[in-house]
C-alpha cells in the first residue's frame, strides 16, 4: 500500500483539506494555531526557558505599562523624600508641664542607626529575593509574558519592583504621620535645652510654644517626629515581607523546621529593632507598636495583593493558552 504525503502552506489550507477528508476540526483549534503562529509561542531565550514574543501594538503597550509602573513608584516616594530632604517642617505641638515622658536624656549613639537599618533591610531582603528568583528561573520551568526577552530580568523586575514599591509606600505613610502629628520624642526637653524648672511653669498646664536653646535647628525638628517609629515600620515590613517570600518560594521539604526557624529569626530581628528605639529614648512604646502594625499591614498588602508570589500560574494564562502550551501547570509565569 502506498502512502501519500501532503504539504500544506497554511493552517487554513490544512483545515479545508481535513474537512474534505471527513476529519472534524473545530474553529477554536484553528484560531489557537493561528494565534500561536502569529505571536511566536515557544521561543527560546538561550537559557532553555520559554518566552512569548510580543510585537507590534502589544509591545508598545507593555512598554507603556512599565513606564506607568515607574511613575507610580515615583509618586509613592514623594512624601518619603519630602520629609527626608527637610522640605517640610513638622507640626509644632506643645506639651503638658511636668510630663515625664519627654524628660529622658539625649543619647548620641543609636543601637541601630538609619544607615544600618536601610542598608540591612534592603540588602537582606532584596538580595534574598534576587537569589531566589534566579534559582527559580534556572532550575524550574519559568515562562515570561513580558516584552523583555531575558526571563531573569523579567522576574527580578516584578518581584524587586513590588518590594521597592512597598518600601516607598510604608515610609511615605510613616513620614506623613511624623509631619502631621508632630509628637515630641522622649528626649525633647534635653534636645531643646530646657527644663520645667527653667520654664517656671505650673504642673499640669499646657505649654503651647517654647523657645529652645538648641542651636541646631535640625536636631530640634527631629525631636518633633516621634509618631510613629520609622525604624519599627521599615524593619517589620522588610523582614515580614521576606518571611512571606520564603513561605511562597522555599518549598524544600527536607528539613521541616528550617523555614519556620528562618521566619522566626526575621520577625525577631524586626521586633528587636523597634525595641531599641525605646531603649535609645527615640520613641515612645506606642510609637513602636504603631510602626509594627503599619509595617506588617503593608507587607501583607504587597505580598498578597500586588506581588505574584502567592498567585497560581494558571491565573496568568490567557484564554488562548491551553494546558499543552509552554505555560502549562508544569511551568510558572513571572
Amino acid at each position: 500500500m502506498s502512502k501519500t504525503f501532503l504539504h500544506f502552506d497554511s493552517e487554513e489550507t490544512r483545515h479545508h483539506a481535513l474537512q474534505s477528508a471527513g476529519v472534524p476540526v473545530s474553529s477554536a483549534d484553528l484560531q489557537l494555531k493561528l494565534t500561536e503562529n502569529k505571536s511566536g509561542l515557544g521561543m527560546e531565550n538561550g537559557t532553555g526557558k520559554k518566552l512569548i514574543e510580543i510585537t507590534g501594538p502589544a509591545l508598545s503597550k507593555r512598554k507603556l505599562l512599565v513606564g506607568l509602573d515607574l511613575l507610580c513608584l515615583f509618586l509613592a516616594s514623594i512624601p518619603l523624600f519630602a520629609c527626608e530632604l527637610k522640605a517640610l517642617s513638622p507640626y509644632r505641638r506643645g506639651f503638658i508641664c511636668g510630663d515625664p515622658s519627654i524628660t529622658y536624656p539625649y543619647l548620641h549613639r543609636e543601637a541601630i542607626p538609619d544607615e544600618l537599618l536601610i542598608t540591612g533591610g534592603i540588602i537582606i531582603t532584596g538580595l534574598t529575593i534576587a537569589l531566589g528568583e534566579c534559582y527559580r528561573v534556572r532550575f524550574h520551568g519559568v515562562s515570561s509574558k513580558a516584552f523583555v526577552r531575558n526571563v531573569y530580568v523579567s522576574c527580578l523586575y516584578k518581584e524587586l519592583g513590588c518590594f521597592l514599591f512597598g518600601c516607598c509606600v510604608g515610609q511615605s505613610l510613616t513620614n506623613m504621620a511624623k509631619l502631621s502629628v508632630g509628637r515630641l520624642r522622649p528626649h525633647f526637653l534635653s534636645v531643646c535645652g530646657i527644663t520645667y524648672a527653667s520654664l517656671n511653669c505650673t504642673p499640669g498646664t499646657y505649654i503651647e510654644t517654647v523657645t529652645c536653646r538648641q542651636p541646631d535647628h535640625q536636631l530640634e525638628e527631629e525631636a518633633r517626629k516621634s509618631f510613629f517609629s520609622g525604624h519599627a515600620s521599615f524593619a517589620m515590613f522588610t523582614m515580614l515581607y521576606l518571611a512571606f517570600y520564603l513561605q511562597a518560594r522555599l518549598t524544600w521539604r527536607g528539613a521541616r523546621l528550617l523555614r519556620p526557624m528562618l521566619q522566626f529569626f526575621l520577625i525577631m530581628l524586626a521586633i528587636y529593632t523597634g525595641l531599641t528605639r525605646i531603649s535609645d529614648y527615640r520613641h515612645h512604646p506606642s510609637d513602636v507598636l504603631t510602626g509594627y502594625i503599619q509595617g506588617a499591614l503593608t507587607a501583607y498588602w504587597v505580598a498578597f495583593h500586588i506581588s505574584a508570589m502567592f498567585k497560581s500560574s494558571s491565573s496568568d494564562l490567557s484564554p488562548t493558552e491551553t494546558p499543552d502550551s509552554p505555560l502549562s501547570p508544569h511551568h510558572t509565569v513571572c
